[in-house]
């Protein structure tokens, strides 16, 4: 198979030269043919040059005194060669075809005895006499040519208009996967789920000798970089056979037909490759439910989904080809696409956990240089929520902080960093704080740090709070980290975190008597948990075990299910549980305000304070004073700054001297 690949990517290679060199051909026999047509011209422009220009009558003047020895007539233009000078002559246009058919310049030449030569008018040669003729023609072949081989592709890698059925899928069904599954780590589950298909695909007679039906198709579900693409990928590595990837979005276009042209002309490819898996990425853009659409573009996709779920059905029991297909928007999935005979498997490939964490930060280090003070367990532990595709980016950035400090491995600080940077966003410490506001900053951290510190019985411990600016919006923030890897949330959780999230609030009023904009997005937050805790958990004395919003994400309109009376109802509901939350907080922290203010001092005056130092003040201890801040000057700043002075020095010395002379 390889040998017959490289065999076919060199005729391709041969071909595309062999056109090119055609296409050249073409336009440099073009640009000959011109030169040779305007060489006579250009020669006889360069003999007119040597020729003085006079009209008619003056040039009759000097033949009737006797100036000329030889008068020569050529393509209208009668000539005369001057007596006195064999190189100077005197040119002017006939007012007659020929020099015979004007009897007044005849009757002077004959009485002043000049010789008269007549010459027939220039024959052009026949081949130029075609060329000039067909040249017009030959022009707008050429262009066309030209215009033709750019719309196949042919001259930039253009898009070819006359492939617009064929399939975009991004292999040709030749190349084998270099990924294993020992390059997929942390999702675990769903990596043994796909084992069993590897086996379909390595020894299918076992399955087909007991009877058992190979599974059609397999649909990988998960959030946005949990590695869906690259375990499709791993199954086609392991298995060694061909691999098909191609995206949801691009079997649509703007012409009708194109999407179902491109489903039968991949299908086609992978019947030809067999045993192969094709790979369909976000199916959900041409797979969702069909009878929704108004026309135009939803006609296109439904006729493309029909035309995929025809495919899936003719597979025959002799072709081994597997469908995986990704998505994060399983609800929107059409039903015939899901059932079984088509997408047999679904598998859930989750957000990781801890040891998953872990297991996927292993994979992504190799080859990046480390410190031994590194702890990934510990890292592990601080990026709850990560998937695999942030873990990669957040070691990347690790790697530029390291080397942005000329430093030659990636210490513990840089990936605490990156973790933050690819979070929340980078440190703005370059951003100027008017003092007033810096110190609201500050009693709004603490207040949201106590309050959690207050309640870490219940809810997760806070791991930093710092006044320093990141990202677009956050003039600060106060970050915890959960201890563990948790799948259910109680009610008295829910309160609580709407007690942290208000703390921010709250300390405002108490300290200064007044409140700002900067709890905006903690009031949403509380709001949006106690709004759910009414209407869609069950956690509201007042209604019980019901659901009272049966609004999807994704739903163009909200799907309430109660009356007016019961909306105000809810609302009365959501204030109580906000209200309560708030006062509660602020009488917490009007009886530690002493606490309070001696936080928010050390806070203004450090910037930062981890979790543990939080703690120890919250116990009433004292911080170890800061040491002097270490200087480390840039190399490169140095260098330039030297270079700069050295110049400046020289620019001096050379207004010295010109002053001087």
């Amino acid at each position: 198979k390889n040998k017959d690949r490289d065999k076919k990517e060199n005729k391709n290679k041969g071909n595309n030269s062999k056109k090119k060199f055609n296409f050249k051909t073409i336009i440099l026999l073009l640009f000959v043919v011109t030169i040779i047509m305007s060489v006579p011209s250009m020669l006889d422009n360069a003999k007119a040059k040597d020729q003085k220009i006079v009209s008619y009558t003056e040039f009759l003047k000097k033949a009737n005194n006797g100036e000329f020895k030889i008068v020569q007539e050529k393509e209208g233009y009668v000539i005369g060669k001057e007596k006195l000078s064999d190189t100077i002559s005197t040119r002017a246009r006939m007012i007659s075809n020929r020099i015979s058919q004007d009897p007044n310049l005849m009757k002077v030449l004959t009485q002043t005895n000049v010789e008269i030569k007549s010459e027939d008018p220039a024959k052009t040669p026949l081949i130029i006499q075609i060329l000039i003729s067909w040249f017009p023609m030959l022009l707008l072949v050429g262009i066309w040519i030209f215009m033709m081989n750019k719309m196949k592709g042919g001259g930039n890698g253009g898009p070819n208009v006359f492939n617009m059925g064929k399939s975009k899928a991004k292999d040709n069904g030749q190349n084998i996967s270099k990924v294993k599954f020992k390059d997929v780590a942390g999702i675990d589950e769903a990596k043994q789920e796909l084992i069993e298909v590897v086996d379909f695909l390595k020894e299918p007679e076992k399955y087909k000798k007991i009877g058992a039906r190979i599974p059609k198709g397999v649909l990988l579900l998960g959030a946005p970089g949990t590695g869906k693409t690259l375990l499709a990928r791993a199954v086609a590595g392991e298995a060694a056979v061909p691999f098909f990837t191609i995206s949801g979005s691009e079997f649509v276009e703007m012409f009708v037909g194109v999407g179902a042209s491109r489903v039968r002309d991949l299908f086609s490819k992978a019947r030809k490759a067999a045993p192969c898996i094709v790979f369909i990425d976000e199916i959900d853009a041409v797979g969702r439910k069909r009878g929704s659409g108004q026309g135009g573009g939803n006609d296109e996709r439904e006729q493309t989904l029909n035309q995929l779920l025809v495919e899936m059905d003719g597979f025959s029991s002799e072709e081994t080809i597997i469908v995986i297909a990704a998505t994060n928007r399983p609800e929107i999935l059409d039903k015939a696409l899901t059932r079984p005979g088509r997408f047999d498997r679904q598998v859930v490939v989750d957000k990781p956990d801890i040891k998953g964490r872990e297991a996927i930060l292993h994979v992504h280090i190799k080859g990046k240089k480390i410190s031994e003070d590194v702890d990934l367990h510990v890292l592990a532990k601080k990026t709850p929520g990560f998937v695999g595709a942030d873990l990669a980016n957040l070691l990347n950035e690790a790697a530029i902080l390291a080397a942005r400090q000329y430093r030659d491995v990636i210490l513990m600080e840089d990936l605490e960093e990156a973790s933050e940077k690819v979070s929340i966003g980078p440190a703005r410490k370059s951003r100027v704080t008017v003092e007033k506001e810096k110190q609201i900053i500050a009693y709004h951290e603490v207040g949201h740090a106590m309050i959690q510190t207050h309640y870490k019985d219940i809810v997760d411990p806070v791991h930093k709070v710092t006044i320093v600016p990141r990202g677009m919006a956050a003039l600060g923030y106060t970050m915890s980290l959960p201890t563990e890897d948790r799948y259910l949330r109680s009610k008295k959780e829910y309160l609580a975190d709407i007690r942290g999230l208000l703390g921010g609030r709250a300390s405002e009023e108490v300290v200064f008597g007044d409140i700002t904009t900067g709890a905006s997005n903690d009031i949403e937050r509380a709001t949006g948990i106690a709004l759910a805790m009414v209407t869609k958990l069950g956690m509201c004395d007042r209604f019980g075990p019901r659901l009272l919003d049966a609004t999807k994400e994704g739903d163009m309109f909200p799907n309430k299910i109660y009356g007016e009376e019961t909306a105000k109802s809810i609302d009365e509901e959501i204030g109580k549980i906000i209200n309560d939350a708030y006062n509660e907080v602020k009488d917490i922290l009007r009886d530690n305000y002493d606490l309070l203010e001696k936080i928010s001092k050390t806070l203004l005056e450090r910037e930062t304070i981890s979790g543990v130092e939080l703690n120890i003040l919250m116990d009433g201890g004292e911080l170890e004073p800061l040491k002097p801040l270490e200087v480390v000057k840039d190399k490169n700043l140095e260098e330039e700054k030297e270079v700069f002075d050295k110049e400046e020095e020289e620019n001096k010395e050379k207004e010295i001297s010109i002053e001087a002379e």
